[in-house]
């Protein structure tokens, strides 16, 4: 890594939008053979930098300098000529042609009478080599690898053009820990070619496993340039979100409830509660006041388990009693009418309307409730907007902003603060965290520990077993679509803990989990084989 020549200079780089100023005075270097790590909280200005650099958004102002020649990019041809491919989150293929046709598109060898394919699919598999991946037949269908290969296969693409430098916007959001590790190796192979790498990621155990340096934004401005072994994780957090992190790691102090009175009638109580191919019949109770945690792997049964509860989908088994009172959860307009309120995990597709304002997503679980017949006040159109906004730190805090224009974290704390509009008694979050930054992150997971001090119950359901850990009570794990055990928080339990029940549960066998001699594990139901 060469201190005195960076490949990528940008100095005093601003933009601003109607309303907003996106980036103030930014500087950012990038060196040859290097994987730097742009962070910082959804709109600090990481996506808007990105798009400066690769020709996608004109600056304001500021100078941008790639191989010692500064350059005014009018465009993505002016970036690409300059020696800069990206490979964004959503991977942009033709999953209709075949693995060379996608390396080498826009690129195909060319002769006399057209496109040589032979060349061409030569050309690919050497550039797949480059990658590692020199044993893959590139006449084979693109729809015929899984989507990690596909990755490795965008990233090919972008390097046929022989690119300085490689952009990479949150490339392992749908890859499992082994596929992870594969792209992993394929970077630093490129960074040992001497390519520099700019990686955006939102989750901290990659961006320190893969990372050589870290340049932290905050608020559309610079924060900070750091070598990766001068940081901690705290100490990174703290750079992202202006505060320490002492606010967050007092999420977990009050989660250990052992004294909480059981033999209360629960708030919710559901006695083999399932839908054939979905869930099978599950025991679970919920208390007023307590945040309650599915735990499994995905296709556990997490997920199925709250739509189950809230009415999303209609069970053919089992009973539900809210208040000791037996009740027909069977659709949503049940579950809200019991104050039972569901937050998807597909927020682009089932949660956010990205053509309305925020004000319009804002109030429209409590219009439903209300009847279309009968519109909400101006007034109280307001008071709604203006009490969750700000309570949930909404940025920009413009109501009348279409929503699909904030970040992934914005959203998710509109969509947050639609169900608390309806006051719910239990409220069902199913991955309100993922792919959201640290900072909105702990936002939530203190407005859910907050919700828990103020009587409401609530369902928290998320991949990232410590978040789980961290925020609940009591939890359910979940395996194959079975209820497989239940937890009491304590000292003792722990991520690794999870991981372990579920591994060690077999269903081929009678299996249930002994009490531990602390009394934190429950025993599972035995399920036959």
């Amino acid at each position: 890594m060469n201190e005195a020549s960076p490949i990528v200079e940008m100095k005093g780089i601003s933009i601003e939008f109607p309303g907003v100023k996106a980036l103030d005075d930014v500087g950012f270097r990038l060196f040859p053979g290097e994987v730097h790590s742009l962070m910082g909280e959804n709109g600090a200005g990481k996506s808007t930098l990105i798009k400066a650099l690769t020709g996608v958004y004109r600056i304001d102002s500021g100078t941008i300098t790639i191989g010692g020649r500064e350059r005014r990019l009018h465009g993505t041809a002016d970036a690409e000529a300059a020696g800069i491919s990206t490979v964004y989150q959503e991977i942009n293929l033709c999953t209709n042609l075949s693995i060379g046709e996608n390396v080498m598109l826009g690129h195909e060898v060319r002769g006399r009478f057209g496109i040589g394919w032979r060349d061409t699919h030569r050309a690919a598999t050497e550039a797949l080599a480059k990658l590692g991946l020199a044993d893959v037949d590139t006449r084979r269908p693109l729809s015929s690898l899984s989507l990690a290969m596909q990755q490795l296969v965008a990233i090919s693409r972008a390097m046929v053009v022989n690119a300085k430098v490689l952009v990479l916007d949150e490339p392992t959001s749908s890859l499992d820990a082994n596929e992870v590790a594969g792209l992993f190796n394929v970077i630093r192979r490129l960074r040992d070619q001497g390519v520099a790498i700019l990686f955006v990621s939102h989750f901290l155990d990659q961006v320190f496993a893969i990372s050589d340096r870290i340049t932290v934004l905050r608020n559309g401005r610079f924060e900070g340039e750091y070598f990766r072994r001068q940081l901690d994780r705290a100490t990174l957090i703290s750079a992202m979100i202006g505060k320490d992190l002492d606010a967050l790691k007092a999420l977990g102090s009050n989660r250990h409830s052992g004294e909480r009175d059981r033999t209360v009638v629960p708030l919710l109580r559901a006695t083999g509660l399932g839908r054939k191919g979905s869930l099978e019949p599950t025991d679970i109770e919920l208390h007023k006041g307590e945040v309650v945690g599915f735990a499994g792997l995905l296709g556990s049964g997490r997920t199925e388990l709250a739509r189950l509860l809230y009415g999303a989908d209609r069970p053919d088994r089992g009973q539900v009693a809210v208040d000791g009172e037996p009740a027909h959860v069977h659709t949503p307009v049940n579950g809200l009418d019991h104050g039972i309120a569901y937050s998807t995990e597909n927020r682009r597709d089932e949660g956010i309307l990205g053509d309305l304002t925020v004000r319009e997503n804002l109030i429209l679980a409590v219009q439903a409730r209300r009847g279309w017949a009968r519109p909400l006040s101006r007034r109280e159109q307001d008071e709604i907007v203006q009490r969750y906004m700000a309570a949930l730190n909404v940025r920009p805090a413009d109501p009348e902003r279409l929503i699909k224009n904030l970040s992934g974290g914005n959203q998710q704390k509109v969509l947050l603060g639609r169900w608390l509009a309806v006051n719910p008694r239990l409220l069902i979050l199913d991955e309100p965290t993922r792919g959201i930054d640290v900072g909105a992150k702990a936002e939530i997971q203190a407005e859910v520990a907050r919700l828990a001090e103020d009587g409401v119950s609530v369902v928290f359901i998320s991949s990232e077993l410590e978040e789980v850990v961290r925020l609940s009570e009591r939890i359910v794990v979940l395996k194959d679509h079975h209820k497989i055990g239940e937890l009491v928080n304590g000292p003792d339990v722990t991520a690794q803990r999870i991981v372990e029940i579920i591994a060690e549960h077999d269903f081929g066998v009678e299996h249930a989990f002994s009490r531990e001699q602390d009394g934190t594990v429950a025993a599972a139901e035995e399920v036959p084989s």
